[in-house]
């Protein structure tokens, strides 16, 4: 059995005008898991955030910026961030927002679901839960909350799938597990890009586990939610639910 403290951990973190955040969330992740390296994917935030992460970069070498051109989406910066983490030989791929909502302090139980399994169980994917027994939300509108569930849960049952976060954005993945997806296929842009993802982990054929956490809404910034994004994690998800069933061959890696 591997031991997480044997694996090379990095933290994926996409960013957007997250100047407020991104101090606390560096610190925070670095101090409860410090053998982790965090790499920032910045869209060209115009508050400055990027410049903010090039100069902890400068500081502690475990710290890197990938900066892009503008305001790609957050899936294609995990894609990014994925490819950027093969590149530099890194075990497990850890995807966590910026604004504070993922608690830092769940990593290393996030971590070891993967790193500390029986290979016997081949598990790929750990997910920061907030809809499993013991998960929980802090500071949300009761429409948020029954938004959330309700679309978990529709897309659990259309995709056959036995997750009860499948939109969750806080995981982490086997890298070997990630390079046996084809990445250039991925165009999932908003939180449909979760989906997607949790979809190829499955279609791989290894196990995917949950692990309950706290999730708290922002205290900084502004959410980048909008209905265009709701529109495409609907309409895709009802797309590969009807093919999944009627068995065109879709099968996601």
């Amino acid at each position: 059995m591997t031991n997480s403290t044997d694996l090379r951990t990095l933290v994926i973190v996409p960013t957007y005008n997250e100047a407020e955040n991104i101090h606390d969330i560096a610190g925070r992740i670095l101090e409860t898991v410090p053998t982790a390296h965090l790499l920032v994917v910045d869209d060209g935030s115009p508050d400055g955030t990027g410049d903010l992460v090039a100069a902890l970069a400068a500081e502690d070498e475990r710290v890197h910026l990938l900066r892009r051109a503008g305001k790609l989406g957050l899936g294609t910066a995990y894609v990014a961030g994925f490819r950027w983490g093969l590149e530099h030989g890194f075990d497990l791929l850890t995807e966590m927002d910026a604004d504070g909502s993922h608690p830092a302090d769940r990593l290393p139980a996030l971590i070891s679901a993967v790193a500390d399994a029986d290979p016997s169980d081949d598990v790929v994917l750990a997910i920061g839960s907030r809809w499993m027994r013991g998960g929980s939300v802090v500071d949300w509108p009761k429409r948020r909350e029954v938004l959330s569930r309700g679309a978990n849960t529709y897309a659990r049952i259309l995709l056959g799938l036995d997750v009860h976060d499948i939109t969750a954005g806080f995981r982490v993945y086997r890298a070997d597990a990630i390079a046996r997806m084809d990445l250039g296929s991925i165009d999932s842009k908003g939180y449909c890009f979760q989906i997607d993802m949790t979809l190829r982990a499955h279609d791989l054929g290894g196990r995917i586990v949950e692990v309950p956490i706290r999730f708290r809404d922002r205290i900084h910034g502004v959410s980048k939610m909008s209905k265009d994004i709701i529109v495409e994690a609907m309409v895709r998800t009802t797309q590969w639910g009807l093919q999944r069933r009627l068995h065109l061959g879709t099968k996601r890696v």
